[in-house]
């Protein structure tokens, strides 16, 4: 008898069916086992209104999640930084793949860098963590720009640029990469100067913390690295207490002695949204053996930014 297909439960927008697509078929390299898309709308693709003001990072996972622990799919793939940092009962996160670009992207019109943005030039982003470092870039290197919110998706934000109402977006170079489009991209900015957020280009595939089988066939498909990396940025993100609509940039990287990654260096960043206040600093440590070192270099850096002030920068909410 063939075994039924397995369900795997996705938002419906382009780039979450890519992403969703991806994995359903290295699940079924993985396992041999069909795998349907289940399409499920949630509160965070109907609504217009700025993430900030509908509750941050939860509004695109909850209604998968009422799916997953209903039994409607028995599994979902998420983009890791919009999956809030609390433990879900009954869930368990099942593997994080490999992570794609962790950049943020630039899309301009006339092909310009960030560099060659004409002064006062509008730039669209939904994300106060962007708006608090790209403006605090921008004043240190005396340039003037005004940042702009904006929600919807790809098209939506591109369109912006294309019909000239602004000068330039910032996307997430891992989701353009994911439907085709990074050759539209400007310009990558360097993550020493935008921090991503935190878990940005990694995926999360969740799924029923009580299919022991399925939890351990998805196990395959995780990265060890990623899901240190991804880890120690989203214990930073909750010592923090912060959640999606708080401006805090996170990244953990290896860093290599020769060809062995002997360290992993972990930076965050916490700012009010004008970019006229950053608390920003970093902590290296050996790499993580183990969930718990993970999420112990997350909370030291998170103690040191507090120390530092950045408690009196997250209170902003600038949408």
């Amino acid at each position: 008898m063939t075994e039924r297909a397995l369900r795997l439960g996705t938002r419906r927008s382009t780039l979450a069916m890519a992403q969703s697509g991806h994995v359903a078929e290295a699940v079924r390299r993985l396992t041999g086992r069909d795998v349907e898309l289940v399409e499920i709308t949630t509160y965070g693709d109907v609504s217009r209104e700025h993430l900030a003001q509908i509750g941050g990072t939860g509004v695109f996972v909850a209604a998968l999640r009422d799916a997953l622990l209903r039994g409607e799919v028995d599994f979902a793939v998420h983009s890791l930084k919009d999956l809030p940092t609390t433990p879900h009962e009954g869930l368990t996160l099942a593997a994080t793949p490999e992570r794609e670009d962790p950049r943020d992207a630039l899309v301009a019109r006339d092909g310009l860098t960030f560099h060659e943005l004409p002064d006062g030039a509008r730039v669209g982003t939904g994300s106060p963590r962007r708006m608090a470092q790209l403006n605090a870039y921008a004043r240190s290197h005396g340039l003037r720009i005004e940042t702009v919110p904006i929600r919807g998706n790809v098209d939506t934000r591109i369109g912006y640029v294309r019909n000239g109402e602004l000068d330039a977006v910032v996307l997430a170079a891992a989701g353009l990469h994911r439907i085709g489009r990074i050759d539209e991209v400007t310009d990558f900015l360097s993550v020493d100067f935008v921090l991503p957020a935190p878990g940005q280009g990694a995926l999360a595939i969740e799924c029923s913390a009580s299919d022991a089988d399925l939890v351990a066939a998805l196990s395959g498909l995780d990265d060890p690295h990623t899901r240190a990396a991804v880890t120690a940025e989203r214990s930073l993100l909750a010592a923090l207490e912060a959640g999606c609509s708080a401006p805090v940039g996170a990244l953990a990287d290896l860093l290599a002695d020769g060809q062995d990654a002997t360290e992993m260096r972990l930076r965050g960043v916490v700012g009010t949204t004008d970019g006229s206040a950053l608390v920003q600093l970093s902590t290296t440590g050996p790499v993580p053996t183990s969930h718990g070192d993970a999420i112990a270099l997350g909370r030291e850096l998170a103690s040191e930014m507090l120390a530092k002030g950045a408690a009196g920068l997250m209170g902003e909410r600038a949408l």
